[in-house]
């Protein structure tokens, strides 16, 4: 009877997120994985090259599906402004909504990209991440000046200073593991520290 494979890889995949969730990515070890998973190195090996690609496998979706989810918030903020819609429209949707509807059906694969990345290319993951914000804000200001709003006229590092608090303050309660009820309560406390400011720097106030 010929072996199950899906069955096996979700098994192995169950092992690897739990090993490297309880120990991080440097102090994992294939041999813990395989016993976790009931199988040998060997048979391991047959469905991942190495340990890094057992980690992209738990992350790598994940930083897709944000990526893209920020690529769709600022491309549809983009044709807002173009189709003259109003103010509560254009920032109706922020980061916060992201941390809702990306990161927390993801939250364990979260945990691993914020606290057991060290080692892997996903290290220096909230500081890339906010670099690349930065400059899509720096483009959506200047692009929001030209359509006639007052947005603030600020600097990379300034902004690069007021992002990182923000997308830190975001991925905080994921980090430490709080309750739904607990992210929820944070997160829009959240929204209501930052998002006056925003709109500021923006010109919408």
């Amino acid at each position: 009877m010929p072996r199950d494979k899906t069955l096996s890889h979700i098994k192995v995949n169950k092992a690897i997120k739990e090993e490297f969730l309880e120990k991080g990515f440097k102090a994992a070890s294939i041999r813990s994985i395989g016993a976790r998973a009931g199988m040998t190195s060997a048979g391991l090996y047959r469905h991942y090259a190495d340990k890094e690609a057992m980690f992209d496998a738990m992350v790598e979706p994940l930083v897709e599906e944000i990526k893209a989810w920020t690529l769709r918030h600022t491309e549809g903020k983009q044709r807002l402004v173009e189709a003259q819609a109003k103010k509560s429209d254009i920032f109706g949707e922020s980061f916060v909504d992201m941390v809702r509807e990306v990161i927390l059906p993801r939250r364990d694969e979260f945990r691993l990209l914020m606290t057991c990345s060290a080692g892997t290319k996903y290290e220096n993951f909230i500081h890339e991440y906010a670099l690349e914000n930065q400059k899509q804000l720096l483009e959506a200001i200047r692009y929001f000046r030209e359509k006639g709003y007052p947005a603030s006229d600020i600097d990379e590092e300034e902004l690069h200073m007021l992002l990182s608090a923000y997308l830190t303050a975001c991925f905080e309660p994921i980090v430490h593991d709080c309750d739904e009820a607990m992210i929820d309560r944070y997160l829009s406390t959240i929204q209501d520290f930052f998002m006056p400011g925003w709109l500021k720097i923006m010109g919408f106030k």
